[in-house]
């Protein structure tokens, strides 16, 4: 039997079902139903617990039931005209040392979607419920807490006023507790989250608000009501958690995480082959200096049990950006990963503790230690300031190096912001005599007096630079600038960088545009910077924007709509090195299905002499050379709910003198809850003109992921590459013992294709323990 605001929400939907009548009756009650929108500013008040809370899913304390419930909640996704069909209520309280969230989903017996029992678990393919707070009250940053019908938890960070899929990151890790319980026609859920947690302002208003994923059915809907162009837990769109007494001020918050890691490895491709163990020791602490700001402190760090990379085929003259995958750099780091624009980013972490061996292969750099002091100084005012030091590494031609990143962000409006930066990069003990000795790429440079080439080192690399982000109050529009520049011996002019954006968003329209330039000599060694070295200097121009459309007589699509992208790249002296054009068609299905078919259009003029497969095996494209290209592309992705999903994309078209076919994808089997098998496929059929190439390029990654319990699991990652040669094995076993506290054994082998002969291997474990002081 329906509950009935489930009726009602039903009604709404389907009138072509009903009698005359009640169409009547509809459009009488349907301003009644707009509302009941709870629309953002809501207040929700939270009272501190009035009896013990006993973490066991049953909301019987009386409690909870004083406290006020925050109903109502309205769709998002794939329509945001009516209320949930399945309703959501949510509540809150506290004590001296934690706080209480409540859930109660409304459900049927429809299985539950669940990828697998690991934390931090997929968002985008798993029912799950969250609370999302902006304890600052400054409507930019928060944290969110989620959890599974399964009881699998999540938590992260949210920056940028969590206007964007990438103003969330799930790598901040803490400890809290939930306890679910499942029904026939509901879920319960229950929340404790210690306040030492989680970096807060005591004030009289927090920003929050509540978003649940009901992904089996594909519904999303919010406590505040959200058009559905934007993201519902964004804090443009949330209302004010009103506190009855200030939340509790920090009474002290020191927390040590000590681990100790061995290691076996053997090297089969040197003769003779040689063998290592290795056994550390080091710590990680964390350090509440105030409720708002935390001191995070790493001696000795070990990274040994971070999944691998996901290698990738590059086709391009560019650098590609792996991403970071480190916890201790990627919390907290919004400030400094934000800096710039994606083509001139002052700041990337994965410069600290990696580099280039002299054979050109990633090698680890070992740090000797790390310090981050980030939060928020009052309501207005942030601050982040990261210092590691890495020791000497002789094989990448490296001393030991220090580096300092600073950045300061002065809040104002409702979700703007200014934000200075500082990047400092040092070489220390390098005498003049090293040449041989310290020889990296980026420190020993050469200068030339008349006929002769003198080696000279740069010791240190500075980079300045101011951002200014702009937000509409309800996220229509958004504007940021930046201006960078950075300082190096032996350089003193074009060494600048800088960039305007702008972006309209609306129900069903969608447009951008900007413009950034990079000068020849602008040199940032801790940033990334993929043109340099590729061009002398460039302006970069670009825009697009798309047309989206709701169809109510096609009832299997959500939306469809075009879009188009247009870039160019300027040289000095005008001259035009890049344009491209791209036109594409896309429809969004309610089975939650993707399909878009696309056109694009080409042009390069070479700046510098490639070959986009092997330089050293074909004849290279030279500077200077013209290329036009078109072709088109299909991508889809198939109904995520299913227990095999693929998704792919194709393309076919021209390639500078030549053409190529490319399939790329994945395919995956889930069985439910306890993990899944995947095989994620790159190929290229490339064939470009006699003597520069015809290859066939193949990149196969199998992945076996398995959660036998939500605190142990198992992860095989098999990598065969044959553009590199290469076959990597990466198994992954981790056993969370306690909250927060882990042991990891991990095992890795490279081998050649032909014969899976041992190219080197390795076998690590790393114990670690979390202990509150």
């Amino acid at each position: 039997m329906l509950q009935p605001y489930k009726a009602v929400t039903q009604i709404c939907l389907i009138p072509h079902m009903i009698p005359h009548f009640f169409r009547t009756a509809i459009l009488v009650l349907l301003p009644f139903l707009l509302l009941a929108q709870n629309k953002p500013g809501l207040q929700l008040p939270i009272k501190k617990a009035s009896t013990p809370i006993v973490l066991d899913g049953k909301l019987d304390e009386d409690t909870w039931k004083n406290a006020a419930v925050a109903t109502n909640f309205y769709m998002n996704y794939p329509y945001d005209t009516a209320l949930a069909p399945f309703q959501t209520e949510a509540r809150l309280a506290f004590d001296e040392h934690m706080l209480y969230v409540a859930f109660v989903c409304y459900d049927d017996d429809t299985p539950d979607l669940m990828q697998s029992l690991r934390r931090d678990f997929d968002f985008d393919r798993t029912d799950n419920i969250g609370i999302y707070m902006g304890t600052y009250n400054d409507r930019i940053n928060g944290f969110y807490f989620q959890v599974t019908p399964y009881g699998v938890q999540a938590e992260g960070v949210i920056s940028t006023g969590g206007a964007g899929d990438e103003s969330y990151n799930d790598t901040w890790d803490n400890k809290w507790y939930s306890k679910v319980v499942r029904e026939k026609d509901k879920w319960t859920a229950e929340l404790a989250i210690p306040f030492k947690s989680f970096r807060y302002k005591s004030i009289e208003e927090w920003n929050v608000t509540f978003l649940r994923w009901d992904r089996k059915r594909n519904l999303a809907s919010s406590w505040i009501a959200t058009p559905i162009q934007f993201i519902p837990a964004s804090f443009a769109y949330s209302g004010q958690l009103a506190w009855s007494e200030l939340p509790p001020k920090s009474k002290g918050n020191i927390s040590i995480i000590p681990f100790v890691a061995g290691a076996a490895s053997r090297d089969n491709e040197i003769t003779p082959a040689s063998t290592n163990n290795d056994l550390q020791t080091g710590f990680d602490a964390k350090i509440g200096i105030t409720p708002a700001l935390n001191l995070d402190l790493t001696v000795n760090p070990d990274f040994s049990q971070v999944e691998v990379d996901r290698q990738v085929i590059n086709l391009t003259r560019f650098e590609f950006q792996f991403p970071e995958r480190r916890q201790f750099f990627l919390e907290n780091n919004d400030l400094f990963a934000g800096a710039g624009f994606p083509d001139a980013r002052p700041f990337f972490s994965r410069r600290i503790g990696i580099a280039k061996d002299s054979s050109g292969n990633l090698t680890r750099v070992p740090i000797l230690y790390g310090a981050r002091l980030s939060g928020s100084l009052n309501e207005n005012w942030r601050l982040s300031v990261l210092n590691m030091h890495t020791k000497e590494k002789l094989a990448a031609g490296l001393p030991a190096q220090n580096y300092t990143v600073a950045a300061l962000q002065r809040n104002f409006w409702k979700q703007s912001n200014f934000t200075l930066s500082y990047v400092n990069k040092e070489s220390l003990g390098v005498n003049d005599r090293d040449t041989l000795k310290y020889f990296h790429e980026d420190l020993l440079k050469y200068r030339i007096t008349g006929n002769d080439t003198i080696p000279i080192f740069s010791r240190y690399n500075r980079v300045f630079t101011a951002d200014l982000d702009m937000r509409s109050a309800n996220n229509t529009w958004s504007v940021n600038f930046y201006y960078s520049g950075s300082i190096t011996p032996l350089v003193t002019e074009k060494r600048m960088s800088g960039g305007s954006f702008i972006r309209y968003t609306k129900r069903k329209v969608n447009f951008f545009g900007g413009q950034s330039f990079v000068q020849k000599n602008y040199n940032a060694e801790a940033g990334f910077v993929p043109s340099r070295n590729v061009y002398p200097g460039v302006m970069s121009y670009f825009g697009g924007g798309e047309y989206i459309m709701f169809p109510s007589r096609l009832k299997r699509l959500v939306t469809m709509g075009v879009g188009t992208e247009l870039n160019m790249n300027v040289i000095p002296g005008g001259k035009i090195t890049d344009k491209s054009i791209n036109l594409g068609y896309g429809f969004n299905f309610m089975n939650t299905a993707e399909l878009t078919i696309y056109y694009y259009q080409t042009y390069q003029q070479l700046t510098n002499a490639f070959n986009p497969i092997d330089s050293e095996k074909y004849i290279e494209f030279k500077s200077g050379e013209e290329y036009s290209w078109n072709g088109a592309g299909v991508e889809f992705n198939s109904d995520q709910r299913k227990l095999f999903y693929y998704a792919f994309e194709t393309r076919y078209g021209g390639f500078y003198n030549g053409r190529n076919f490319n399939v790329t994808g994945e395919m995956n089997y889930r069985y439910q809850p306890y993990g899944s098998v995947a095989v994620r496929f790159d190929y290229n059929d490339l064939r470009l003109a006699d003597g520069y190439g015809k290859e066939k390029l193949v990149l196969v990654g199998p992945r076996i992921d398995l959660t036998f319990t939500d605190k142990i699991f198992l992860t095989t990652f098999v990598q065969y590459n044959n553009l590199a040669n290469n076959v990597n094995l990466n198994a992954r076993f981790q056993w969370r013992y306690k909250p927060a506290s882990d042991f990891f054994v991990v095992y890795t082998e490279n081998y050649l294709p032909e014969n899976l002969h041992s190219k080197n291997r390795a076998l690590v474990f790393k114990f670690t323990y979390w202990l509150n002081l």
